[in-house]
């Protein structure tokens, strides 16, 4: 037996105070680190956790007002709950496993890290402040990276009741970050459809509402054309709402215990079923579950003690025992809604008649497709599968799995060199994608490329057939490659919506600039750090990449690997798809042109 390089013995094994757990392991308490430039990124699960722990204030009917303060990196928040109880403030903030969270009695419905959400926030901050008032009474604590630096309690009759928190997120481990207010914005929006009547203010502007999911349909449908007028039903522990609209695929949004559950789960599919119940039973027919939901737009909200989810980011329920109550609930209401809404009711009906009619004049373009693409080939022509697939025998989506769509067979064959073969899949194009806005689903299937991609992520029958985790669009830095980007999201934004908007959609940065001499190579993605690398370096030979191809495959590896660059397609409300698609890819050639002329930046010399 060889000897060991390394001595491992007792001084070896460390026991870290908690808070030092939080800032050597940030990923195990917030996810991904993240610049600000994701709604999933850590700041924003930062400001989350503290003002979670103000809404379940609300929840539990204390505080109807939360105060929150941007100024710089720091941000403030004060509620008018009960405060926490002053004997324990300074514990509740830095104790891991410390909190009233445990108790059903306090806190009845909660989604947060029991005993960790504020914790991890102290311990991620270059500076976090906390103060609980009650009954004229305060604790107050600072704390810098998790480490308390001054404590005092007293007497201060002229503040509310409540819990008031400042943090600044610490930037030697959230590196160059920025809050971006389309965000924060977003989650405000959100917390108040969640909490109807709950005021929150931010930086001046306020946020409310009064009617919860139907103002949230209302607000992400805008001016997009629906069927009949939004149905919403709400209870303590359940709220729902839904409505048609002339769009392909079906949309929902989905919560427990105000956690925004993006993957759905056992309450959306109770949800789902419901529906399709209850509209079965009022129309005495057997409507497929395709017919009934093609074009909807839905949300639905459960509150549950102890919820069970699928993974550490929650954002997919799995707990089993809802389902039932909450298919049987959704089916009864709507049933009601429908017998009270004659009208609205018609408009259903002919709106699922009208998908019932679509499909089977679908089916057999489809079978003629179908049978089209075995001639040509067994598998599907121009993919280049990944090995997970293989390996596991399973063809369903695997978490760390990627397509990318590539201009062409030159950039398209550096990236099959380059690859992570188990993981990353290449589809290569043949040219321009055929520009699809306002085409009927039956373009899909008589357009070879597009059948042929729609094959290739197995989204035929929904998005429950995705085969890859992230869709990413990999085309030239120039005018053509920009086209084709902008064709690609088209052809998603148009009929299949919810592939985007549940942010599988990715468009790959590679380098424009390659700044080498005879020591160092830099890759640059702009002209201002092609323009640093070039004073940086002594006599350096710049190469302008023309398109991805240029790339060599050894080149290439580094761009699609641990340092890849990826931008997450988002969608701020569904509303707003139709209006951008019509004006970027319709026929209004003339107000393009008039756009671009205004917006044109020229270099004055």
């Amino acid at each position: 037996m060889g000897k060991a390089s390394v001595i491992y013995d007792e001084k070896t094994i460390k026991t870290l105070d908690a808070l030092e757990h939080i800032r050597l392991r940030t990923g195990m308490y917030v996810g991904r680190l993240g610049d600000g430039s994701h709604p999933q990124d850590g700041i924003y699960i930062l400001l989350k956790e503290v003002v979670d722990n103000s809404i379940d204030e609300y929840i539990m009917g204390e505080g109807k007002k939360i105060e929150i303060n941007r100024k710089g990196d720091t941000v403030s928040v004060r509620d008018y709950g009960r405060g926490i109880p002053l004997g324990k403030v300074i514990e509740c903030v830095s104790k891991i496993n410390t909190g009233g969270k445990y108790s059903d009695d306090v806190f009845q419905f909660s989604v947060g890290l029991n005993g960790v959400g504020t914790k991890a926030v102290n311990a991620l901050s270059s500076e976090f402040e906390v103060a609980s008032y009650r009954e004229a009474k305060y604790v107050y604590g600072l704390f810098r990276e998790g480490k308390l630096i001054k404590q005092k309690e007293g007497r201060n009759p002229k503040e509310k009741d409540g819990t008031f928190i400042r943090f600044t997120p610490d930037r030697k481990i959230f590196k160059n970050f920025a809050w971006q207010e389309e965000y924060i914005d977003w989650r405000l929006r959100f917390y108040t459809y969640l909490n109807a009547g709950l005021a929150i203010e931010y930086n001046g502007k306020s946020y409310v509402s009064k009617e919860g999911l139907k103002d949230l349909l209302d607000a992400e449908i805008g001016e997009e054309p629906v069927v009949y007028s939004v149905m919403h039903y709400q209870e303590s522990k359940l709220e729902f709402a839904f409505t048609h609209t002339i769009n392909y695929g079906e949309n929902y949004f989905s919560f427990v215990n105000g956690q925004y559950t993006i993957d759905g789960g056992t309450h959306q599919t109770a949800f789902r079923m419901g529906l399709l119940k209850g509209i079965n039973e009022y129309a005495g027919t057997t409507f497929t579950g395709d017919d009934v939901r093609e074009g909807i737009v839905g949300a639905i909200s459960v509150k549950l003690k102890d919820p069970v989810f699928e993974s550490q980011t929650k954002n997919k329920l799995g707990s089993t025992e809802i389902k039932s109550w909450v298919t049987n609930m959704v089916k009864e209401q709507t049933l009601i809604w429908l017998h009270k809404n004659e009208k609205e009711a018609k408009k259903l009906i002919e709106k699922i008649k009208a998908n019932e009619r679509i499909r089977n004049e679908l089916s057999t373009i489809k079978k003629q497709a179908r049978e089209r693409a075995k001639k040509v080939a067994i598998r599907i022509p121009k993919l280049i599968d990944c090995k997970i697939h293989y390996d596991d025998g399973k063809d369903g989506q695997h978490e760390e799995t990627s397509i990318f769509l590539t201009e062409g067979d030159s950039a398209g064959g550096a990236m099959i060199q380059s690859r992570d073969v188990r993981t990353q899949a290449i589809f290569s194009l043949k040219g321009k994608p055929l520009n699809c806005f306002g085409l009927k689903k039956t373009t899909v299937y008589k357009n070879e490329e597009l059948y042929n991609i729609m094959r290739a992520l197995g989204i035929e029958d929904g998005l429950e057939g995705l085969r890859y985790n992230k869709v990413v669009i990999a085309t030239d830095a120039d005018v053509d490659g920009m086209h084709i980007r902008n064709l690609l999201l088209t052809y998603f934004l148009h009929y299949f919506e919810d592939l985007v908007m549940k942010g599988h959609v990715y468009i790959l940065e590679t380098p424009l600039f390659r700044v080498r001499n005879k020591k160092e190579t830099h890759y640059c993605y702009n002209e201002e750090e092609r323009d640093k690398a070039c004073k940086e370096l002594s006599n350096p030979e710049v190469t302008r990449f023309k398109g991805l191809g240029e790339i060599s495959p050894k080149e290439f590896k580094q761009f699609i690997g641990n340092d890849i660059r990826l931008i997450n397609i988002q969608v701020s409300s569904i509303g707003r798809v139709h209006s951008v698609l019509e004006f970027l890819m319709g026929k209004n050639t003339p107000e393009r042109k008039k756009f671009i002329i205004r917006n044109l930046k020229m270099d004055v010399i």
